[in-house]
């Protein structure tokens, strides 16, 4: 019977990005939520943050009749304030959002009892830290309220806790209710992440950083502390790839008992005539859009490439994309006018008027516009990252350019002034993308691309593309990603190789980017959550075995 896997009956899930669209673990969370719902039907709940009490959340629906005697005999008896409903997302889990505010009051006991029982350290904190400790807390709280009233010993429960900011409340259900199973899973370790993002070399002397050293030295000693040892408590330590896994074993002494690999579902992939459509018309904006910036006349032949994702230059590569980019353009091999976005989120002010006149107009325009490399006009135009680098290089988007650079610095969610389309909408009508990554721990938009048939370039320090050089006939962008080798000290390397591989795509027939788009496709399909969700069910029976040992020893 032991080697019998055990299922949870309950499934309470936490993150910082319930019904709140932050980063990639509300993709990690939002896609896999439908297939745990199948399978858990309304057993599975999520637990957020409620930011906007009293406010439209289009994330979320608020039910008055799911556990209404729970909250009105117990939740509200204990002084927690929560809403249950349901988030809008395929599956429609139930979410149970947590008003943590009350909690500020017991911040000092709270702490010292985290210090007493787990050594976690909070003295050290500032920024996003007691928001984030105080939510995790509350959110522990609730789940020990709601498993009082409404189950019983028998019944197999596992709290699944993301990132740091939760790790609080796995730590407090721990000693509270010891019959709950706790999992903590870290996206990216908060010291591996500071390491990379102030310019130190992470990967090469990764055996000889001592985490705790670090984190004082870089000043966020309190994050990694409860990281730290809620890895260490928990009844299973998880992350989501080998790359992040090493930065565990090095940085947090711990190594995860099981790696979740980021799978993704593909339902917002439309299908048929319906992508072709909207690949035309991404295309479309695309190109129209560049033309009356630049002044130009680039036609559907066009060669489109972009990246996409947070404004984070060396840790997502955007450096090393420019430089590539400036090489690419005195590259003699290239077959092709090359027009790259970058669409990434800076400290965006106003869209522009000069543009938005000349999108409106059915002119043709032959002179570009004054900044003839953004879409939007920055709060900091003088010390923007991109544009620094840029005018470093003497990139000029000049008519004899083969390669010309536009920067979208705002969130495509469709309202944005010039482009107007969703995310979603408009990477389709891309032909390449890259996403170069130097610290990346899964690496959803490479994923993304491939979904929709986009080839895409990526790293081998991105989890994504150590888990593609893993798979069987995947040999470069033929097969629809290119996976180059990353380090510490190779960055001209890549900026090559990132040249040759957008170069020689220029010269492929219209029958051969057929087929890489293909395969492309199919590298996509193998990631779905449905070959993925296996390593979920071995965490759940690694953490209800070790919780049981842990209450009988």
């Amino acid at each position: 019977m032991t080697n019998e896997r055990l299922t949870p009956d309950y499934i309470f899930e936490s993150s910082w990005e319930v019904c709140n669209k932050v980063g990639g673990i509300y993709t990690v969370l939002s896609t896999r939520a439908n297939i745990l719902q199948t399978n858990f039907h309304d057993r599975l709940f999520f637990i957020g943050p409620d930011f906007r009490q009293g406010k439209e959340n289009p994330l979320f629906a608020e039910s008055d009749n799911l556990y209404a005697e729970w909250k009105k005999y117990a939740a509200q008896k204990e002084n927690l304030f929560v809403r249950v409903g349901r988030w809008n997302i395929p599956g429609n889990p139930i979410v149970i959002l947590v008003d943590f505010q009350p909690f500020f009051a017991q911040k000092n006991e709270i702490y010292t009892e985290m210090w007493n029982h787990y050594q976690v350290d909070s003295l050290h904190a500032y920024g996003d830290y007691d928001e984030a400790s105080m939510f995790s807390y509350a959110a522990g709280k609730v789940v020990e309220s709601f498993y009082r009233y409404n189950l019983t010993e028998t019944d197999k429960v596992i709290y699944q806790a993301n990132e740091w900011m939760t790790g609080m409340g796995a730590l407090y259900l721990q000693a509270a209710v010891p019959e709950i199973a706790t999992i903590f899973t870290t996206h990216a370790t908060s010291i591996g992440r500071s390491i990379a993002g102030n310019n130190k070399p992470l990967y090469d002397y990764l055996f000889a950083y001592n985490g705790d050293q670090m984190a004082q030295e870089l000043n966020v000693e309190s994050k990694h502390s409860i990281e730290k040892q809620t890895a260490h408590y928990v009844d299973c330590f998880t992350t989501v790839s080998e790359i992040t896994n090493n930065e565990c074993k090095e940085l947090l002494d711990k190594p995860a008992d099981v790696v979740l690999m980021n799978g993704f579902e593909d339902d917002f992939v439309p299908k048929g005539a319906t992508f072709t459509g909207k690949r035309k018309r991404a295309r479309s904006v695309m190109l129209r859009v560049a033309n009356c910036l630049l002044g130009t006349d680039l036609d559907d032949d066009t060669l489109i490439v972009g990246t996409s994702g947070r404004y984070e230059f060396r840790n997502k590569g955007i450096d090393v994309f420019l430089e590539a980019l400036n090489r690419l353009n005195r590259d003699k091999h290239l077959e092709k006018n090359v027009l790259a976005f970058i669409n990434v989120p800076g400290w965006v002010g106003d869209a522009r008027k000069d543009l938005q006149q000349r999108l409106k107009s059915r002119e043709i325009y032959n002179t570009p516009l004054e900044v003839p490399f953004i879409t939007h006009w920055l709060h900091n135009m003088t010390h923007d990252q991109v544009l620094d680098m840029l005018k470093y290089m003497g990139m000029g988007n000049r008519p004899e350019d083969k390669v010309k650079i536009i920067f979208v610095p705002c969130y495509l969610d469709g309202k944005d002034g010039i482009i107007n389309k969703e995310y979603y909408d408009l990477i389709l009508g891309e032909d390449l993308s890259v996403y170069p990554s130097y610290y990346e721990p899964w690496g959803y938009t490479p994923l993304e691309s491939v979904a929709f048939r986009v080839p895409t370039i990526t790293t081998d320090l991105a989890g994504f593309g150590r888990w593609v050089n893993s798979l069987k006939n995947q040999h470069g962008i033929n097969d629809g990603v290119e996976v180059l080798h990353r380090s510490d000290y190779n960055y001209s390397e890549v900026a090559d190789g990132i040249k040759d591989t957008i170069s020689a795509f220029s010269a492929k027939s219209e029958a051969e980017v057929k087929e890489i788009r293909k395969r492309a496709g199919q590298v996509a399909e193998q990631a779905l959550w449905k070959h993925f969700i296996k390593y979920y069910y071995e965490a759940y029976d690694h953490a209800l075995r070790h919780a049981m040992e842990r209450r009988l020893g």
